[in-house]
C-alpha cells in the first residue's frame, strides 16, 4: 500500500472539482493527498511523457472534446502504467465494464462520494493495483525461469549427442589401433586414453540421467508436501 504524500492527478474539466475532493480527504488519518488537475486527457498524457507519473489518476467521463474512456485507453496505449478511478454522475454499469477493458480499476458516482468512501476506494485502488503488478512479475519470472530451464535441457542433450559421436570414433580408431604390431609405450597410451574415454562417458551419462530427472520431476503440491 502507498505511504506518506500520495500524489493524484484529477483528470476533470471543473477545476472547482479538486476542491471538493481535497476537502473529503484532508482529514484522513494517517495519510495526505496531494493533488495535481488538468481539464483534459491530453495534458494528461503529455504530463506523463514529461516524467510527473502520479500514484493514481481519478478521470471524470466527460472531458469536453474527449471521454474518460478514450484518454484511459490512449494511457494504455502510451505504456503508462498507473491506476485510474472513474467518475460520472451516474450509475451506467455498462459504462462501467467498457472503463475496465482500459485498466480502470475503480468506478465511482460523484453524488455518492464521502469522505470515507473516497479515501478508502483510493487506498484499496492502489493496493490491489501493485499487488497485481507483483503477481505479474511473478508470473513473467516463474515463465523466464522454465524457459531457461528447458534451453538448459535442450543444450545438455546436444552437448551428449555431440560428445558421444566423436567419443565413439576415437574408441573405434584405439580398437583397430591396440590391434596393430605397436610398443609398449604406445600400449600403455592407448590404455590410459581408453581410460580417460571412459570417465567421459560416465560424466555424460550422469549429466543425461541428471538432466532426464530434472525434466521428468513433478512440481510439488504445496497441499500435500
Amino acid at each position: 500500500m502507498a505511504s506518506g504524500t500520495i500524489s493524484i492527478l484529477l483528470v476533470d474539466d471543473d477545476p472547482k472539482y479538486m476542491s471538493v475532493l481535497e476537502h473529503q480527504l484532508r482529514d484522513y488519518p494517517g495519510k495526505s493527498f496531494k493533488f495535481f488537475w488538468v481539464n483534459e486527457g491530453e495534458q494528461a498524457i503529455t504530463g506523463m511523457k514529461q516524467g510527473t507519473l502520479p500514484d493514481l489518476i481519478i478521470m471524470d467521463y466527460y472531458l469536453g472534446n474527449s471521454n474518460g474512456i478514450e484518454t484511459a485507453k490512449k494511457i494504455l496505449e502510451a505504456g503508462f502504467s498507473v491506476p485510474i478511478i472513474f467518475l460520472t454522475s451516474n450509475k451506467d454499469f455498462r459504462l462501467a465494464i467498457e472503463a475496465m477493458k482500459y485498466g480502470i480499476e475503480e468506478y465511482l458516482v460523484k453524488e455518492e462520494l464521502t469522505d470515507t468512501l473516497l479515501a478508502k476506494t483510493i487506498l484499496n485502488t492502489i493496493e490491489r493495483f501493485h499487488l497485481h503488478r507483483q503477481m505479474k512479475e511473478m508470473a513473467k519470472d516463474q515463465l523466464f525461469s522454465e524457459r531457461t530451464s528447458e534451453a538448459i535441457q535442450e543444450l545438455v542433450v546436444t552437448m551428449c549427442h555431440e560428445f558421444n559421436n566423436p567419443l565413439a570414433a576415437i574408441k573405434i580408431s584405439a580398437d583397430i589401433l591396440s590391434r596393430q604390431n605397436i610398443t609398449d609405450g604406445e600400449r600403455q597410451l592407448l590404455r590410459r586414453l581408453n581410460e580417460n574415454i571412459a570417465a567421459l562417458e560416465k560424466q555424460i551419462i550422469k549429466l543425461r540421467d541428471l538432466n532426464t530427472e530434472n525434466n521428468t520431476k513433478q512440481p510439488e503440491d504445496p497441499k500435500n508436501p
